[in-house]
């Protein structure tokens, strides 16, 4: 009776270790990429996302906003490995951005980065945004943009911008949603709000399944085999039959020797073939005298 007692407290404890393992086993690996739905705070965070200006390129009908700042490398590589997915589901990819504030004394954005964000939230241009994300932070100035340092309304408006991302954190938190970037917020098949820290690319496939989107894409510019290389032109003497072989110039008449000209109206020989020479005789050269003496006033010169 004392061996069977140890024996099913030793086969509970071991169960209990195996479900705790397999419960971290798919917390870790699936359950915490998993998107968030928003049973809180909906219609307010609806109004916030309605009322900030976000940037698109078009592509569909069903909205999907995503929010983040120009430093992260993650919401960069979001938009640039997820966007032609999206839209090929029917997604329109929205893209709002902020400037971070300062942080502890800790400035955490550029005096370039500023001036667009304030210019992005006033014109909303496609075009400039995917200039900006195109080039190096470090290699932005935002050459022709108006400084927002300095300037009342611009600087209003990048407060707006952060203002727009506390409010919509606090309500994001109230709802028991993580907070991330980029911060992905979308509506379901259902219209159930759903929010995603996608920081993590592992939580992009549950965005992709809600909207059936695929998980590659082809290249549309170019098929699969590249781009069509036009035909080179050959080039004289290159080696191609196509093309003509270096011609025979023959000697190098020597120096002093007049070439005669060619005849008017009669075609050059030609290519490879070999032109007969002149056959003008040679005059011997006569030796020039020395200079004689001549006798002047008093030097003699030479």
């Amino acid at each position: 009776m004392r061996r069977f007692l140890i024996w099913s407290a030793l086969a509970v404890v071991i169960g209990l270790a195996l479900a705790g393992t397999g419960y971290w086993a798919y917390w870790n690996f699936y359950a915490r990429f998993q998107p968030v739905t928003i049973s809180r705070n909906q219609a307010e965070i609806q109004r916030l996302l309605d009322e900030a200006s976000w940037v698109s390129g078009g592509g569909g009908g069903e909205p999907l906003y995503v929010i983040g700042y120009r430093d992260s490398a993650s919401t960069q590589r979001y938009e640039r490995e997820e966007a032609e997915k999206l839209r090929a589901g029917g997604v329109e990819l929205r893209s709002i951005v902020f400037a971070r504030a300062d942080r502890e004394g800790q400035v955490q954005s550029t005096p370039a980065e500023r001036a667009t964000v304030a210019e992005l939230w006033l014109s909303r241009d496609w075009s400039l945004y995917q200039r900006w994300t195109a080039t190096p932070s470090r290699n932005w100035t935002a050459a022709g943009i108006p400084a927002a340092d300095g300037n009342l309304a611009r600087s209003a408006v990048v407060e707006a911008s952060r203002q727009f991302t506390t409010r919509l954190n606090d309500l994001l938190r109230d709802a028991g949603a993580p907070i991330g970037y980029p911060l992905v917020i979308w509506r379901d098949r259902d219209g159930f709000m759903k929010v995603c820290a996608c920081a993590d690319s592992r939580s992009w496939a549950f965005i992709r399944d809600d909207f059936s989107a695929p998980d590659t894409v082809a290249p549309s510019s170019v098929g699969e085999a590249g781009p069509a290389i036009p035909p080179t032109a050959p080039i004289p003497g290159d080696g191609t039959p196509e093309s003509l072989p270096y011609p025979n110039l023959g000697p190098i008449p020597p120096a002093g020797q007049a070439v005669p000209p060619a005849q008017p109206g009669t075609m050059p020989a030609p290519s490879g073939a070999t032109q007969p020479r002149p056959t003008t005789p040679r005059t011997p050269s006569r030796p020039t005298a020395p200079p004689q003496p001549t006798q002047q006033e008093d030097t003699t010169f030479f």
